[in-house]
């Protein structure tokens, strides 16, 4: 009877980002991945969104090593939080690398791992774990799909893919590999990106991208062009810096993760921008705008990035007018619409035009729509499937494209965050929401703001604030001058005065009964300030603002 294999979902089932998921073989962990994901709109002033790593820092040494598939956030960022608790190498590609040591620096923590750089087709032990690294397309270079050769069979997770058929670096998913390994050891489970799954047909490959850049850029030879995209994704980069060379303009990079990618890429071959082409950003005001392209961040409209300062005429050296093209290269992740749409309406405001995928095809997705996916899984032949990396809806839809290519309905299970799912001799089973998986928000350096702070948050929000002051005569309750309140968000004080005197009315009144009922400490009086207060201003307006009762004794 072989030992079974454990895998804990961390994040990334059930939403977009937080990917983290840990393998188990006797007693020991392996993670693919530790992501973040991005603060939605009901959670305000929290900066980012962790998985819970309470299973982790309680089983902390037993981890082995950890595995990313590629350098995007939602499957690095969370890494220099994680390495506050956890001390374990880190396997990746020399990009994936170089893109998260430089959190993991900034965070004091790079002490704490060491870093591994593995190439395409690399195969490796760590600790029990029989590791192979699969090269796979994606819209960050060198992303990764890994085989895990366990004592009950053949895992593989694709990690975030497509078919790109014409990449721009010319490193293609390998199916040659994979096929191989579902000829030769077959493969038991198959654990695989779903983000794409409710889109039919093929993801256009990267390169239609450049030939629109390419038309872009000939067709306003007069005009400065701003193209705004992802700092990782450093094949978009090239495209769009290829086009503006081949018209005889400089390029010059734009936002502090942009210039930090962008180095670290040619620094690694990865991206080709001779340096006679390139003019440092103060340099671009003193040229044409016929010759200048400048490639930035602030594609999702980010309040403090490059592009929303230039929008909001707040950049010191890129002021944008009718002189501008500017292209935002990339798809607004959801919960970012709000952000996106009004720099565009800002961009328009100052003259410029703009150019979006809504409209021209400046971006294709990194992620393999239904055909791929289907074309993988037929590939495969997994005896199990396990759709990750997605909202529900996608995994469902994912689960269903299993089913069409013979995955047994019985053996395709959809799982979320917290589940487990223990490979046996004779199946696989399922424990549901098994560990810790909630949400662990990041506002500034504090770790974790809780539920409870949230809920304060958007109390505050939406109905507002209001403190009632009253001072107390130490001995005997009685109030020593008129109760004062101040709100904030509840009603406008000024045009309010009545309704804010008869609440000090309220207030005096519930103090004075407390008083003659002996009831004169601060607790109680805090008590029946907050209590009489909160009652009036639910039947007077029906609101529930925050109540904050002071009580001063004198």
């Amino acid at each position: 009877m072989a030992a079974a294999v454990r895998i804990v979902f961390l994040g990334g089932l059930g939403e977009i980002g937080r990917n983290c998921a840990c393998i188990e073989i006797d007693g020991r962990i392996l993670l693919i991945d530790c992501g973040l994901m991005f603060p939605e709109a009901d959670m305000p002033g929290v900066d980012l969104v962790l998985p819970d790593f309470t299973y982790l820092r309680e089983r902390a040494d037993d981890v082995e090593g950890i595995v990313l598939t590629h350098a995007h956030e939602d499957h690095a960022g969370g890494l220099p939080f994680l390495l506050r608790d956890v001390t374990a190498p880190i396997f990746g590609s020399a990009l994936s690398l170089a893109l998260a040591r430089r959190r993991i620096e900034e965070a004091g923590v790079l002490d704490r791992t060491e870093l591994v750089t593995v190439r395409d087709g690399e195969r490796r032990s760590i600790g029990p774990f029989d590791v192979q690294f699969i090269p796979v397309s994606h819209s960050v270079p060198h992303g990764f799909a890994t085989v895990l050769r366990t004592p009950q069979g053949t895992i593989v997770h694709t990690g975030d893919f497509k078919l790109d058929l014409t990449p721009v670096d010319g490193r293609s998913t390998d199916l040659a590999s994979l096929g191989e390994v579902a000829r030769r050891d077959g493969v038991r489970l198959l654990l695989s990106d779903s983000t794409n799954a409710e889109r039919p047909g093929f993801t256009p490959s990267e390169r239609t991208v450049g030939d629109a850049m390419r038309s872009l850029v000939r067709e306003h030879p007069a005009k400065r062009i701003i193209v705004a995209c992802f700092a990782s994704h450093i094949h978009r980069i090239q495209q769009v810096a290829w086009a503006a060379i081949a018209e005889g303009r400089k390029v010059a990079f734009l936002g502090r993760s942009m210039e930090h990618n962008v180095a670290q890429a040619r620094e690694l071959g990865l991206l080709d921008v001779p340096v006679s082409a390139v003019v440092d950003i103060d340099e671009t005001p003193r040229l044409a705008p016929g010759e200048v392209c400048v490639i930035c961040t602030g594609s999702q409209g980010e309040p403090m990035s490059a592009l929303s300062l230039m929008a909001a005429h707040e950049h010191k050296f890129v002021k944008v007018s009718d002189d501008d093209v500017v292209v935002l290269s990339a798809h607004a992740i959801p919960g970012n619409e709000v952000n996106v749409n009004r720099v565009i309406d800002q961009l328009h405001r100052a003259g410029a035009e703009v150019v979006h995928d809504a409209i021209a095809p400046v971006h294709v997705s990194g992620h393999a729509s239904q055909e791929e996916l289907k074309f993988v899984l037929a590939m495969l032949r997994p005896e199990w499937f396990v759709p990750v990396h997605g909202e529900y809806r996608h995994m469902v839809h994912h689960a269903r494209l299993a089913q069409d290519v013979g995955v047994p309905a019985d053996r395709v299970l959809i799982c979320e965050d917290g589940d487990v799912v223990t490979v046996e001799d004779h199946g696989l089973e399922v424990e549901r929401r098994a560990v810790p998986a909630g949400y662990t928000y990041v506002d500034g350096i504090v770790g974790d703001v809780g539920g409870g702070v949230l809920r304060d948050r958007r109390t505050l929000a939406e109905e507002g604030v209001v403190v009632v002051i009253v001072t107390i005569d130490a001995q005997t309750g009685a109030l020593l001058h008129e109760p004062e309140i101040v709100t904030r968000g509840w009603v406008y004080a000024p045009e309010a005065e009545d309704l804010l005197g008869e609440a000090k009315q309220r207030v005096a009144a519930s103090l004075a009964d407390a008083a003659r009922e002996g009831a004169i400490d601060s607790d109680t009086m805090r008590r029946h300030a907050r209590s009489a207060l909160k009652k009036f201003i639910q039947e007077r307006t029906r609101r529930y603002p925050i109540i904050v009762p002071v009580v001063l004794e004198a």
